[in-house]
């Protein structure tokens, strides 16, 4: 396996745009960490047109995937974190090639795990538990108790990691072995829901119950890059501002829900702007609850 990687290594070095190679051993047979094969190779490029490029391989009777990205993209992937995957890349590869430090230098930073990237990170979460949360309350009204069922339990799963990222860790694939020793009230809840001997709906209602008293009272936390950046200028927001603005390009669709709670949570404040004063269109913009109206 070692002269492997090392033919790996010397093939790669020889092209200049590659920043850093790491190799991802399969930790188990049943494991998805590298797709089936029995190691992956993950390729960091500054060439673009090389992102996502993927080559499967047999070389001496090993299967090997080799995964081609770019540091935008891979660093991309470890704030919004929607491939978890790539954080056990990044932490439990061996680094065969490190031109400028880069891999060391982003292994670093996830292990620090800094406040900024933990902020986002409540953001995205917690933006995905609101979507989750009230679709299940509108599918336990109709009755429809499987679909509620199954709303509730993302839901609960993105409170997993909301609390995960407050501890100071980053969510990892096993996120219910994580939660069990740093928030058991959260793990309890799980177990309710998937284990208790109550009906379906009287499990989908308790887990909501307590998302309505416990992760809505986190909403301002989990929303301050959303609320810091209503309260950066003056002027309201316009829904189109907000969503070009990169720090959200991750909760764009999920913007619309978010700023009306936040509205009816008395943390934001609609403001009414006229867009065409032809037709009587009335634009709705938003601001922080300390800025004056525009």
């Amino acid at each position: 396996m070692e002269s492997l990687k090392q033919q790996h290594v010397n093939r790669l070095r020889r092209d200049e745009a590659v920043l850093g190679v790491l190799a991802v051993d399969n930790p188990s047979i049943y494991s998805s960490v590298t797709d089936g094969f029995d190691y992956l190779l993950l390729v960091v490029s500054r060439q673009a047109e090389l992102a996502n490029r993927q080559i499967h391989y047999i070389k001496d009777h090993l299967r090997i995937q080799e995964r081609w990205t770019t540091p935008e993209q891979l660093n991309d992937q470890v704030v919004h974190g929607e491939q978890r995957n790539v954080l056990y890349w990044i932490l439990k590869g061996e680094i065969l090639l490190d031109r400028e430090m880069y891999l060391e230098g982003l292994r670093h930073r996830v292990l620090e795990f800094p406040e900024e990237l933990r902020e986002h990170k409540l953001l995205i979460e917690f933006s995905k538990f609101h979507r989750s949360y009230l679709q299940s309350k509108d599918y336990l009204v109709s009755e429809q108790l499987l679909d509620a069922y199954n709303n509730i339990l993302e839901a609960l799963q993105h409170w997993a990691r909301i609390v995960i990222v407050e501890a100071g860790y980053h969510p990892e694939i096993t996120v219910w072995s994580q939660v069990k020793t740093i928030n058991p009230g959260v793990y309890k809840l799980y177990e309710e829901l998937t284990l208790s001997s109550e009906t379906l709906k009287q499990r989908v209602q308790l887990v909501l119950l307590a998302c309505e008293f416990s992760v809505m009272s986190k909403m301002e936390r989990c929303c301050k890059p959303l609320l810091t950046l209503l309260a950066s200028r003056e002027e309201a927001w316009s829904i189109q501002e907000l969503q070009r603005q990169p720090q959200l390009s991750h909760i764009g669709t999920e913007l619309p829900l978010l700023l009306n709670k936040l509205v009816k949570k008395a943390l934001a404040v609609e403001v009414v702007h006229t867009a065409d004063p032809d037709l009587s269109l009335l634009e709705l913009r938003y601001r922080d609850v300390k800025g004056e109206a525009v």
